[in-house]
């Protein structure tokens, strides 16, 4: 025991002497921003007849529009954002009392607009099938919330869970994933896969997708984009199924997807289990197949979801620091040499044992440690350790 503690005080000093690094090398790069900018008003003075400045008033209107139409918006330096659920979205006040929380340090929020039970948050023209399968709902308007979300300056994430779906595998059954005798498969808990392969299935997802960047999220990210882990799998019946790894199939959805949604300004990002930089799952979720269709890959890397001995740790919820560093260690190698920005989703919830604002804490400082984009907390009932938000 003393010399885990020993390892733990030389783990939060190194953590310390990183932070100072880090702080030293951002006021250095603000210097070299600053003189930067200084030399390009400058040069503006002396751009010669016929050349074009880059400030915004030397463009027209419709070249503005058009750009600020294809250019994504900009990303947090450290992304410090929480999940929202579509049900606490349609509390009244409820979302203010998220807003408020830029106060703490939030910067991001990412607010659901299909979920786990298939149900779409809105109602739209532009996603005719939700209506028919009676998946669209009525819980927020998007393009009033993204609104309000911009004019506190968040950064807007919607999360579109995609091949999990009960309402569309029973509404089209034809599109769901099925068994050998006809039926619908269904994981243990009843709910209905939509068939991976079938690329219908992807044009509903993505037409869902775009509605909500049409109407100012920001980014889009894919969850539950894999093939089903619980149940019998085996006995599972996948109609065009095509040869090759799981992994290629959900590639070339997510590079479907960014073609797009990409020239409408949106970043495309998917949440992967926190195992599978690890070893292979057999979900189709292989970092390093999928990475280059991202822009941004959230690994879900909660310490009480690893098993006894997983990481080399005999108990990884006891040690929430130590499990996501190990983790976001596997992430980097497989992302080695890719642009894909890697912010790791954070457990702040309670399982198996109790979480304090310490254990959240502890991830927090494994992420940063890490060299990552940020990190989202994540707590199904929406309540969050706020001092965990803060910046370093």
């Amino acid at each position: 025991m003393r010399d885990e503690l020993d390892r733990s005080e030389r783990l939060r000093e190194r953590r310390r002497a990183m932070r100072r690094r880090r702080r030293r090398r951002q006021v250095a790069l603000v210097a070299v921003l600053a003189l930067a900018a200084a030399s390009v008003g400058v040069g503006a003075r002396f751009l010669t007849p016929g050349e074009s400045s880059s400030r915004p008033g030397s463009e027209s209107k419709s070249e503005r529009a058009g750009k600020a139409n294809r250019e994504p918006r900009p990303l947090p330096y450290e992304m410090r954002g929480v999940h929202v659920t579509m049900a606490l979205a349609s509390l009244p006040g409820r979302l203010n009392r998220y807003f408020a929380l830029t106060k703490s340090g939030l910067n991001t929020i990412q607010l659901d607009v299909k979920d786990e039970n298939g149900e779409v948050a809105f109602s739209s023209p532009r996603i005719a099938l939700a209506h028919e399968v009676g998946a669209a709902r009525t819980y927020y308007r998007p393009r009033p919330v993204a609104r309000r979300a911009h004019a506190r300056g968040l950064y807007l994430i919607g999360r579109v869970v995609t091949f999990q779906d009960p309402i569309l595998s029973a509404g089209r059954s034809g599109m769901a994933i099925r068994t050998r005798g006809g039926g619908v498969w269904t994981t243990p808990a009843g709910l209905g896969w939509a068939n991976p392969y079938d690329r219908r299935v992807w044009k509903y997802n993505v037409d869902i997708a775009e509605a909500a960047v049409r109407s100012g999220f920001d980014e889009i990210m894919f969850d539950y984009v894999r093939f089903p882990s619980d149940g019998d799998v085996d006995a599972a019946v996948y109609k065009g199924r095509k040869p090759g790894p799981r992994s290629a199939t959900i590639a070339r959805f997510l590079a479907y997807a960014g073609k797009r949604l990409r020239p409408l300004g949106a970043r495309i990002s998917a949440a992967v289990f926190g195992l599978s930089a690890t070893r292979e799952l057999g979900i189709g979720q292989a970092t390093r197949r999928v990475a280059p269709h991202l822009d941004v890959i959230y690994p879900m890397v909660y310490p009480s979801h690893y098993g006894a001995g997983e990481l080399g740790l005999d108990d990884p919820n006891a040690l929430p620091g130590w499990t996501v560093a190990r983790a976001l260690r596997d992430f980097r190698r497989k992302l080695r040499g890719s642009d894909t920005r890697l912010i790791p989703w954070l457990q702040d919830f309670s399982l198996g044992r109790t979480y304090g604002l310490e254990d959240v804490e502890a991830q927090v400082d494994a992420a940063r440690d890490a060299a990552t984009g940020g990190f989202l907390l994540w707590n199904p009932s929406g309540v969050y350790n706020e001092d965990a938000l803060k910046a370093e």
